[in-house]
């Protein structure tokens, strides 16, 4: 299985490890074959954008989330 290059320096890891999101985002996007892709996270760390830690891979901001 391919796994997001972004995936261990992400939020949405640290987040889920905490159990403070549900573990079906990583399923979802970091940890389905290339589906990371479709990850708004992704797509702007590849540009080089900003986007806050508590936003998450469909590029809702959940204000709840915080390190």
């Amino acid at each position: 299985m391919k796994i997001c290059k972004w995936y261990n320096v992400c939020p949405v890891k640290y987040f889920t490890d905490k159990k403070m999101i549900d573990e079906k985002w990583v399923k979802s996007y970091c940890k389905s074959s290339g589906n990371w892709l479709n990850c708004i996270r992704y797509q702007m760390e590849e540009n080089g954008e900003y986007h806050p830690d508590n936003m998450l891979p469909d590029g809702t901001i959940n204000k709840n989330l915080r390190y």
